[in-house]
């Protein structure tokens, strides 16, 4: 069964950080839309002043986070002594597990462009040691397609596999549209999937959906679209199906649980 739209997003303009410039896509009110997908975060900008003072030191417990960057830096420092910078075409993963505090520089460029997202954590993981890795270029295998290229920045398309290391099965793909193509790909019937245009118009269908839109689409084993001269991002993982109580910076399964967590950053417990 061919896969048709279910919701079109287009965020809102917001500020996070220290300042910080951006597209807020998803969130809290697309949580049972989106599982386990809890936030899209889109930047864009030429102006340096949009985001020069980056993300402080804060903390996290319960996701991992990753960032693209399409083109641009993204700096990296956290407690556990990891430092690194991902640049055009790289992911910064870091999973938060059962806590960690960290900070997110950027650094001035011609264009920032690229998107944080924020995949929950299955109930018995949350609680996992932190880690943080950097996929480099060189590590993100890249299939050539009859309209440009397919990025696989986490997961396995057909049989090529990208980073396998997600606390659940996740599946990120870019899609590089160099001229107008089509791209059909089957999946199965159950799994979240939704498209993000990050610098490219993409038909669904018969439904053209602008840039800068996530596309949240409806259950079925099959997705058709065709995209243009851009880049469009393709998100997917299967569902986790458990409560999520989410304040700030954590996410976990129950108020309580949020409640602890806020206690131990509180009394010096939050790491483990």
């Amino acid at each position: 069964m061919k896969r048709e739209i279910k919701q079109i997003v287009t965020g809102y303009p917001t500020v996070d950080g220290d300042g910080v410039h951006l597209i807020r896509v998803l969130g809290n009110q697309t949580i049972s839309l989106c599982d386990p997908i809890l936030m899209l975060d889109s930047f864009d900008s030429t102006n340096y002043d949009d985001y020069k003072k980056g993300f402080p030191f804060h903390p996290h417990r319960g996701i991992e986070t990753i960032s693209y960057v399409s083109s641009g830096k993204m700096m990296h420092r956290d407690n556990l002594g990891f430092e690194d910078t991902v640049s055009d075409g790289e992911v910064q993963w870091m999973r938060a597990g059962s806590g960690i505090v960290h900070e997110e520089r950027i650094p001035k460029a011609d264009r920032l462009l690229g998107v944080q997202l924020w995949l929950n954590m299955p109930k018995d993981k949350k609680m996992t040691k932190p880690h943080y890795e950097h996929i480099k270029k060189e590590d993100i295998p890249v299939v050539p397609m009859a309209f440009g290229s397919l990025h696989v920045l986490a997961g396995d398309y057909m049989a090529v596999s990208g980073y396998n290391r997600s606390a659940t099965p996740f599946h990120y793909y870019s899609l590089h549209f160099e001229s107008e193509g089509r791209f059909i790909h089957r999946v199965p019937k159950d799994d979240t999937v939704i498209l993000f245009t990050l610098s490219s118009e993409v038909k669904v269908n018969d439904t053209l959906v602008k840039e800068k839109s996530a596309i949240i689409l409806t259950e079925g084993d099959e997705v058709q679209i065709t995209g243009y001269h851009g880049e469009v991002l393709w998100i997917q993982a299967p569902k986790l199906n458990e409560p999520v109580a989410w304040a700030g910076p954590i996410v976990m399964n129950t108020q309580e649980e949020i409640q602890v967590a806020f206690e131990e950053l509180r009394n010096g417990t939050f790491m483990k």
